[in-house]
């Protein structure tokens, strides 16, 4: 190793330690019978400097202990010792974990340590993190969006017009009732109260197979939507590959997938007009800076999924203007886990910085 790349490594704080703690909080518009709360994973680390990085990692139902437990006993042990380098220690701890798979439950744990790497090198810094990594953008559109499937209609209907009152040129609605007849009309309800110039996208959350969902665009296409969203298994590209094909409404996906891999082949595949990277999910910001770069060589458009908290930050980094999903009454601040005001601020359907340091979140220790 010559003289100079010694000295930096050694100049690199090393990672003494990751302590983490389980947040459960109620949602105060749940997500239907199977999604009454979210969990939130807090991470502290600290370096052998005195340095101190907190992050986060998430999951709305499945597994909150399991990537605790993934934290506790695999990573934590690992990643002392090692120079706190988000990059480098996201690369190396992939590798480690690979063999309990390579995305999922593993990625998401890994989330809580890349986000506390990044957030101590923008403090070191003195700025927010999006300010360390580049802003690009003063603000970002946001989209209203719900998990309103289980709504009735005149619940649907309301929402929608909450919606148009808070300024919201763009919503999102769930489709994917057993009667392609009811998701009709309420597609026509909320496209009656958003009237013919706003923006209306539909998610189907994985719920039709590929003959299904090409008979729903016949019927729903006729409504103006600016995308379709996830209506088949994630995983079956096959099947997204040939929905594309026949489409006449763009396909939105990528909140379940989780590698740049699979963004990839998606990609490649031309199975996809717009992609929608979790940014806890695929593991964090170094992964998602990498999915963001992939789609920027295809020409992909990228619109972060959920967390608009974190997703608001990373928006503002990007070189195309993106839009920034907000579930009603579902975040952090609105739940009540943050400790200290949010690192973003949302006004008249736009995003903006608040000039916090680092990530800027602070999570209460009770709820």
């Amino acid at each position: 190793m010559s003289a100079p790349a010694a000295a930096a490594t050694r100049s690199t704080p090393r990672i003494t330690g990751l302590s983490t703690r389980l947040l459960t909080v109620p949602l105060r518009r749940h997500w239907g019978a199977e999604a009454p709360e979210n969990h939130v994973i807090v991470t502290e680390l600290h370096t052998d400097d005195g340095g101190a990085g907190h992050g986060f990692s998430w999951t709305p139902t499945i597994g909150p202990q399991a990537v605790k437990a993934l934290l506790d006993y695999d990573i934590a042990p690992f990643v002392s010792g090692l120079p706190a380098n988000p990059e480098a220690v996201w690369d190396a701890l992939w590798k480690r974990l690979h063999e309990a798979g390579g995305g999922g439950l593993t990625t998401i744990a890994m989330a809580g340590v890349d986000l506390a790497l990044w957030d101590l090198q923008a403090r070191r810094a003195g700025t927010s993190v999006t300010g360390l990594l580049g802003q690009r953008q003063e603000s970002a559109e946001v989209y209203g969006s719900g998990v309103n499937l289980h709504y009735t209609l005149e619940e649907l209907v309301a929402q929608a017009e909450r919606w148009v009152a808070a300024g919201h040129q763009a919503v999102k609605i769930k489709v994917g009732k057993p009667d392609l007849r009811e998701d009709r009309e309420r597609v026509a309800a909320v496209r009656s109260v958003l009237g013919p110039d706003r923006r209306l996208m539909i998610d189907a959350n994985q719920r039709w197979d590929l003959p299904t969902t090409l008979r729903a665009l016949e019927v729903l296409a006729e409504f103006g939507l600016d995308w379709l969203e996830e209506p088949l298994r994630a995983d079956d590209l096959w099947a997204y590959r040939r929905l594309r094909k026949h489409s006449p409404v763009p396909i939105a996906l990528g909140e379940n997938l989780h590698t740049l891999y699979r963004f990839r082949d998606f990609i490649e595949a031309e199975a996809v007009d717009i992609i929608q990277p979790n940014i806890i999910r695929v593991g964090g910001i170094t992964p998602f800076r990498r999915i963001v770069e992939l789609a920027r060589t295809h020409s992909i458009k990228v619109m972060p999924h959920l967390l608009p908290e974190l997703s608001g930050q990373l928006a503002l980094t990007l070189a195309e203007p993106t839009l920034v999903e907000d579930v009603e009454e579902a975040s952090f601040e609105q739940l009540g886990i943050l400790d200290a005001p949010a690192p973003v601020r949302f006004s008249n359907s736009r995003v903006t910085l608040t000039d916090q340091p680092g990530l800027g979140f602070r999570f209460r220790d009770a709820l």
